[in-house]
């Protein structure tokens, strides 16, 4: 289930990240170690999140995922092993939250893309989602909340 879409300008945001290019069908066993390698690093350093996980899709391709995952940060982090400094770009998105599992944001991303057509809207080629909820805070999938997030390349009319 989605929540009507919206554009939004965001702010520009420093995070801690890992850039990952995976065949798609990997995802799921990247995800998770990939986290607790985030947290585990910014931990050790004194660093706490300053804002939800998430996956930042730096080019869209069905059969190949090149993107970072990462974890806003309040301070700099000292790059170490995989995990680097990033940043979530300051921009205007369209913007909607997913409500559901993991396993339904492929449909979900499909519904939201085919509103952004239907609108007019040009986009460019990077998208991402964040984590706002999800089993660390509740194990039904029901509760989990994902934003989804797609930078406009024109501004909106």
């Amino acid at each position: 289930m989605l929540d009507s879409p919206q554009i939004k300008q965001t702010a520009e945001q420093q995070a801690a990240v890992i850039r990952l290019t995976i065949p798609r069908a990997e995802i799921g066993n990247m995800m998770g170690p990939g986290f607790h390698e985030l947290m585990g690093t910014i931990a050790a350093q004194g660093i706490a999140p300053a804002g939800a996980f998430f996956s930042h899709h730096l080019r869209v391709d069905p059969d190949v995922f090149d993107f970072e995952i990462g974890v806003p940060v309040s301070s700099p982090v000292s790059p170490t092993g995989r995990v680097a400094q990033g940043v979530l770009p300051g921009t205007t998105v369209i913007r909607t939250t997913y409500r559901g599992g993991y396993e339904g944001l492929g449909e979900a991303w499909g519904e939201f893309e085919a509103w952004i057509q239907a609108e007019g809207l040009q986009t460019t080629c990077s998208c991402w989602e964040s984590y706002l909820a999800g089993p660390e805070s509740n194990p039904d999938p029901a509760t989990w909340r994902t934003e989804l997030n797609r930078p406009l390349a024109t501004p909106a009319p």
